[in-house]
C-alpha cells in the first residue's frame, strides 16, 4: 500500500514539474519567431513589453489570451470542442518523457523510446481533427480534414526516415542511439553524427516535420487567405493559446528528436562526454542539445518566412510520389551497407 502511494505521489510530482516547466520552452521560440520574422521583413518587431528588445512580448501575449472571453459556438459539440486543445498540448508534452537532455537527465529511457515518441506525438492529429469537426463551422471542418489528410500522408515518411537510424544504431532507445553515434568514428579519430551517412533520411524527416507541424510551406490546414484560420477559427481566449503553445512545444520536441537521432543529441561528439564526472556531463549535455535545437528552430523559422504555401495537390504529390519512395530507398541502402560493412 505504501509503495503504491509513493509511486503515485512521485508520478504526480513529476507531472506537476513537467506541466510547470515544459510550456516555458515555447516562450524563447515564440520570441525568436517574432524577432527573426521582423528582421527578415525589415521591421523592428517587439520593442515595448520588456524594454528595448521586447523580451516579454510572449508573456504579454499569453496574458492577453487568458484575459479574453472563452467563446463556444452554439452549433459546436461543446465537450469535444473543449477537450481538443488539451489533446494537442498533452501529445506535445508527453514526448518529453523520452527526450534525453543528459546522460542522467531523462524521464524514462524506454527500450522503444523513439517508437513511443512518434506514436504519442501522432495523437495531436486526433486533437486537430476533432477541433475542426466539433466547431460546427465549415471552414473549421475543411481545415480539420486538410490537417488529417496532411498528417496521415507525412506520418509515413517521418516514420520511415527513422527506420534507417534504428537499423544503423541497432536500438530504439534514445540514449542508445546517442551512444551509437558517439562510437561511430571516422578513421578512428572522432565520432561523426548520423546526419553525414544518412543526410537523405534527415532531410526527409525535416520536411515531414514541417508538414506535421503545419508550418509554412505546409500550412494548408490554417491557410488564412482561404479558411480564415482553419480548425482554429472558432477558438478564442485560453483555448486558442493552448493550441498556440502546443505548436511551439512541438517545434522544440521534434527538433530535439532530430538532434538526438541525427546530430548526436546531448553528446558534443568532439570528446567523450562519459569521461567527465556525472555532474559536469549533465551540465554540458543540455547546453549542447539546446544549441543543436536552436539551429534547427532557426531553419524552421527562416523557411516559414521565405517560402510560399503549396497547393494541396502539390503537398500530397510530394509525400506520396517523392518522400515515401526516397525513404524506402534510404532504408534499402542503409540495410545493405549495414550487412556488407
Amino acid at each position: 500500500m505504501m509503495l503504491a502511494v509513493g509511486f503515485w505521489a512521485g508520478l504526480g510530482l513529476k507531472l506537476a514539474i513537467m506541466a510547470a516547466i515544459v510550456p516555458v520552452v515555447a516562450l524563447p521560440i515564440i520570441f525568436a519567431e517574432l524577432k527573426l520574422s521582423a528582421h527578415m521583413q525589415h521591421r523592428i518587431g517587439p520593442y515595448f513589453a520588456g524594454g528595448k528588445f521586447g523580451w516579454a512580448q510572449p508573456l504579454a501575449d499569453g496574458l492577453k489570451f487568458f484575459q479574453k472571453e472563452d467563446l463556444i459556438p452554439a452549433a459546436a459539440d461543446k465537450f469535444v470542442f473543449k477537450i481538443a486543445p488539451y489533446l494537442v498540448l498533452a501529445a506535445a508534452m508527453a514526448v518529453f518523457v523520452v527526450i534525453p537532455f543528459g546522460p542522467d537527465l531523462i524521464g524514462r529511457d524506454l527500450d522503444l523510446g523513439i517508437f513511443f515518441a512518434l506514436a504519442i506525438s501522432s495523437i495531436s492529429t486526433v486533437g486537430v481533427l476533432i477541433a475542426g469537426w466539433s466547431s460546427g463551422n465549415k471552414y473549421s471542418l475543411i481545415g480539420g480534414l486538410r490537417a488529417a489528410a496532411q498528417l496521415i500522408a507525412y506520418e509515413l515518411p517521418l516514420v520511415l526516415a527513422v527506420v534507417g537510424v534504428v537499423i544503423q544504431a541497432e536500438t530504439m532507445s534514445m540514449i542508445g542511439i546517442i551512444d551509437a553515434q558517439a562510437s561511430y568514428e571516422l578513421f578512428g579519430t572522432f565520432a561523426i553524427p548520423y546526419v553525414i551517412p544518412q543526410f537523405l533520411g534527415f532531410g526527409i524527416f525535416f520536411i515531414a516535420t514541417l508538414a506535421e507541424l503545419s508550418r509554412t510551406p505546409f500550412d494548408m490546414p490554417i491557410a488564412e487567405s482561404e479558411l480564415v484560420m482553419g480548425y482554429l477559427t472558432e477558438y478564442s481566449g485560453f483555448r486558442f493559446a493552448i493550441f498556440f503553445i502546443g505548436e511551439y512545444i512541438s517545434i522544440f520536441t521534434m527538433s530535439a528528436i532530430m538532434s538526438t537521432l541525427w546530430l548526436g543529441g546531448y553528446d558534443p561528439l568532439l570528446f567523450d562526454l562519459n569521461s567527465l564526472s556525472d555532474t559536469v556531463a549533465n551540465i554540458i549535455g543540455p547546453l549542447v542539445l539546446f544549441g543543436k535545437v536552436a539551429i534547427l528552430v532557426f531553419v524552421m523559422i527562416w523557411m516559414r518566412w521565405s517560402f510560399p504555401r503549396l497547393r494541396e495537390d502539390q503537398l500530397q504529390d510530394l509525400a506520396w510520389k517523392v518522400l515515401i519512395p526516397l525513404s524506402l530507398a534510404n532504408i534499402v541502402v542503409i540495410a545493405i551497407f549495414k550487412v556488407v560493412l
